[in-house]
């Protein structure tokens, strides 16, 4: 992959009339206090100034528009701060679900191949992929228990300490009992689907610890009370490391 060198030493200043627009279209930013506001603004144009916005396949998006990407891929990093912004560059933006290419190599050397069809991605060490559809049907539909940006941040703030394992970086006290409190909530959710009960959250939460936090994350913004009630030690920790849930 090769990015486009930019070099800026301050971010954009926001135009107001724009930004409340924006934001007007977003229910996350109906609850938000002054402070929170501030803090959004300050991450949202550091963004701006640091990401290139994509838009693929015939998409236009206009100033709004990109702006409220910008103002989802922030919401996360309210309480964790401009550091979750570090280790890529640009949002691709596609119209819809796009395709992806797989291969794999079993013990046996036999290479297998396949197609996904995606709605998002984050490459550890490159861009986050959105379909533009899902992000406003998530927008249009916010308490259904989907985030589709929310989930792909909460892997790139995975990703910050080198290893995609479920947990962000963190101070050590925390980022242990974070760690024993995940294990054991995706240990039972895994026994549970694995029995054929029936999953309190999207059970594709069970494909591994990185999902199973990314598919927390989306609750905690779009569906806090069933997080609460399905795993509550869970709900604590994301409640502390994103702060108040903005649709409770």
């Amino acid at each position: 992959m090769i990015w486009p060198f930019r070099r800026r030493n301050t971010a954009p200043d926001l135009d107001p009339a724009l930004w409340r627009q924006a934001a007007a279209g977003l229910p996350w930013l109906r609850t938000l206090d002054p402070a929170r506001d501030q803090r959004l603004q300050a991450l949202v144009a550091a963004f701006l100034a640091g990401k290139a916005i994509t838009p693929l396949r015939g998409l236009r998006l206009n100033d709004v528009q990109r702006l409220r990407l910008a103002m989802l891929c922030c919401l996360p990093l309210l309480e964790f701060g401009r550091e979750g912004l570090h280790g890529w560059r640009e949002l691709l933006v596609y119209p819809d679900a796009f395709r992806v290419q797989r291969s794999h190599q079993d013990a046996h050397g036999v290479l297998h191949e396949w197609d996904d069809d995606m709605i998002g991605e984050a490459w550890e060490h490159g861009p986050v992929i959105l379909s533009w559809a899902d992000v406003r049907a998530d927008i249009a539909a916010p308490r259904d228990g989907f985030c589709v940006v929310a989930h792909e941040i909460a892997h790139k703030l995975d990703a910050l300490d080198g290893a995609m394992d479920g947990t962000p970086p963190l101070p050590r006290d925390w980022q242990l009992q974070w760690a024993s409190d995940f294990q054991r909530a995706y240990d039972a959710l895994c026994a549970r689907v694995d029995a054929g009960d029936d999953s309190p959250i999207d059970d594709y939460a069970t494909e591994s610890p990185e999902e199973f936090f990314a598919v927390c994350t989306e609750y905690h913004f779009s569906d806090p009370a069933r997080l609460r009630d399905a795993m509550p030690e869970v709900a604590a920790h994301l409640q502390r490391f994103y702060g108040a849930p903005l649709l409770a």
